[in-house]
């Protein structure tokens, strides 16, 4: 089976983080001395990742500049650009149909997909876990984290069979990265906005969507102190002390 391909979210405003975002996508934005997207492009990379998309709409002529085509990483990158064909970021699933033609290739239908803004040095895009999904019936995989103190809530729960149940117990948060198939984005017009809860909600239904716990670092990059908490666990991993295996 091919590597999978993946795509980037990256094409959100950052309001919380202005006026940081006023003059710089927040997935630019520096932590441990580089953009916070290029631990995604590194971890992708190390796991046999050759083809990454990213989707843009703020201030997206940047993107190509600072990251250019991905070979420094041993990576072909493309863009989807929403901004300049749509005029603004058409939301998750939205920005993923526009995305399809450049993820889906012969014999491969699945890809990861994983949030620009989130800080997951030591996650591993595991090939084994891109495989097991490939040849299974759900049409999305999602990693689930402890609900952290700004959405105590969480999203969801995974029951005995490590499905995703609403009411199962303990509630986790959605990391932002799983494996999702083409199929499951049917239907879904690829210029207009849409968000992603509702076919996860869909495939949830149908008994078609898979998940596990990832106990790894993980830090939603939303706000400036979240933010200087990323930096610092960077200076964490690379001196060796942030306590992750």
């Amino acid at each position: 089976m091919p590597s999978p391909h993946a795509l980037i979210l990256a094409a959100g405003r950052g309001e919380r983080l202005r006026p940081l975002t006023d003059r710089c996508p927040k997935p630019l934005l520096p932590v441990g001395g580089k953009p916070l997207i290029a631990w995604h492009l590194e971890a992708l990379a190390a796991a046999g990742v050759r083809r990454v998309i990213i989707n843009t709409a703020w201030l997206e002529d940047q993107f190509p500049a600072v990251l250019g085509d991905g070979a420094r990483w041993g990576l072909s990158i493309h863009y989807s650009m929403e901004g300049r064909d749509h005029g603004g970021a058409l939301e998750t699933a939205g920005g993923i149909a526009k995305a399809l033609p450049l993820l889906v290739q012969p014999g491969a239908d699945s890809f990861w997909v994983v949030s620009g803004d989130v800080f997951l040095p030591r996650f591993p895009f595991a090939a084994a876990d891109a495989a097991r999904f490939a040849a299974s019936n759900s049409l999305a995989h999602l990693w689930l984290v402890p609900n952290a103190a700004h959405h105590p809530d969480g999203d969801f729960g995974i029951d005995e069979a490590r499905a995703l149940a609403i009411d199962a117990a303990p509630r986790a948060t959605w990391a932002s990265v799983g494996l999702f198939r083409a199929a499951m984005f049917d239907g879904v017009a690829p210029d207009r906005p849409m968000k992603l809860r509702p076919l996860l909600d869909n495939a949830l239904a149908a008994g078609r969507l898979g998940a596990q716990r990832w106990s790894g670092r993980w830090i939603d990059v939303g706000t400036a102190q979240r933010l200087g908490d990323a930096e610092r666990a960077a200076a964490g991993v690379a001196t060796g002390s942030d306590g992750a295996a």
